[in-house]
């Protein structure tokens, strides 16, 4: 037969634990908080991802009136990927236990995509309109720039920055 508590010492025997009492703003639902970091990621995601698609651009434009646009973009993609990758490592996914080495090597995979899918954006564009300024080509890139953010932050979080599974034992 169960022994009757008291109320002073509710929890303490039979070895439960207390319940945790969400803290202010956190609902009690257990996806509370997986949304709360996904809102917070993609802030942060999307303020560096402005500010790296706004220095690809500054920095394509200025090659671009000395080189082709395939060399302009494969510079300024790789200049402004590492920098992002890094800014995204250090701020977006901070909690994320994982080392500078594999950020920067699963984000090489996805240089590779957005190199492709941004240059072949110029260059069809520039098929379609041979006469086109570099100032137009730099509006090219940088809608295709932003089609490819979104699949890239999609991929970050999901295989990139995900903590590794744990063998179970």
């Amino acid at each position: 037969m169960a022994r009757p508590r008291s109320p002073g010492r509710a929890g303490t025997r039979g070895g439960r634990r207390p319940v945790r009492v969400p803290e202010s703003g956190e609902a009690a639902a257990g996806a509370a908080p997986e949304r709360g970091v996904l809102s917070r990621e993609v802030v942060s995601f999307a303020a560096i991802g402005v500010l790296s698609t706004a220095g690809q651009a500054l920095l394509y434009w200025l090659l671009r009136t000395w080189w082709p646009p395939a060399a302009a973009n494969l510079v300024s993609l790789l200049v402004l990927t590492v920098l992002n990758t890094e800014a995204n490592r250090r701020l977006t996914f901070r909690h994320a236990p994982v080392r500078a080495a594999r950020a920067h090597l699963g984000a090489g995979g996805l240089f590779l995509l957005g190199y492709l899918a941004t240059s072949g954006a110029v260059l069809w564009f520039r098929h379609a309109d041979p006469g086109a300024s570099p100032a137009a080509e730099t509006v090219v890139l940088t809608v295709a720039s932003v089609v490819v953010t979104v699949v890239r932050f999609a991929v970050l979080r999901l295989a990139v920055f995900r903590a590794p599974a744990r063998r179970g034992g």
